[in-house]
């Protein structure tokens, strides 16, 4: 669906330049915008690169696992199919900890090797995700950012005179999310189990 809109915004958009007689400035426009792109992109490297080094020295100096001690009452209540010191309790706490420091890129690799160590717990219906791979689901999705670190970046780089004032608003908007991703997939879960 989406892309039928934008598809629609697009021919709507050249449609309307060539009847104005100024059909120049949709070309003009689409390499502005890919060269805008090119250059956001590379400048987020910078930023993605070092914070994925702050979490492999974190890894290394063994932080995860202090922080996967300091979090372990409420993961396992949140995941109580999952064994008591299992590599995928790890990886969920990394992946959790990149999404509280709004490193949505550092956090796709963690969420990855967390899915193929919950998949491997998942002997009973292997086709079917399982209850902690859509726990896990929902809060990758709804995690609250404290530090919306990739956003700051993009502020900064735009010029923004206060790149941190949205920090207040995303703690709250994500706190918001996480709740209600965490109701509705307790909600979800014991509508399911009562019905199977």
């Amino acid at each position: 669906m989406v892309n039928y809109v934008w598809l629609g915004m697009v021919v709507f958009g050249i449609l309307v330049a060539g009847a104005q007689g100024h059909i120049e400035v949709v070309t003009k426009a689409a390499l502005d915008g890919a060269q805008i792109a090119v250059q956001t992109s590379l400048s987020l490297i910078a930023i993605i690169t070092f914070w994925l080094g702050i979490m492999k020295l974190a890894e290394a100096a063994g932080l995860v696992q202090g922080l996967a001690k300091v979090v372990r009452p409420i993961t396992g209540f949140l995941f109580p199919s999952i064994p008591k010191d299992h590599p995928a309790m790890g990886a969920i706490v990394m992946n959790l900890s990149a999404n509280i420091l709004g490193l949505g890129n550092a956090a796709t690799p963690m969420g990855l090797i967390a899915m193929q160590e919950l998949q491997k717990l998942n002997k009973h219906r292997p086709d079917t995700a399982s209850e902690a791979m859509c726990t896990f689901l929902a809060l990758n999705t709804g995690c609250i950012t404290i530090i919306p670190t990739t956003i700051i970046g993009i502020r900064v780089l735009y010029g923004s005179q206060e790149p941190t004032e949205i920090v207040g608003t995303t703690v709250f908007a994500t706190l918001c999310g996480m709740i209600v991703a965490i109701l509705a997939d307790r909600l979800l879960r014991s509508l399911y189990r009562n019905r199977w």
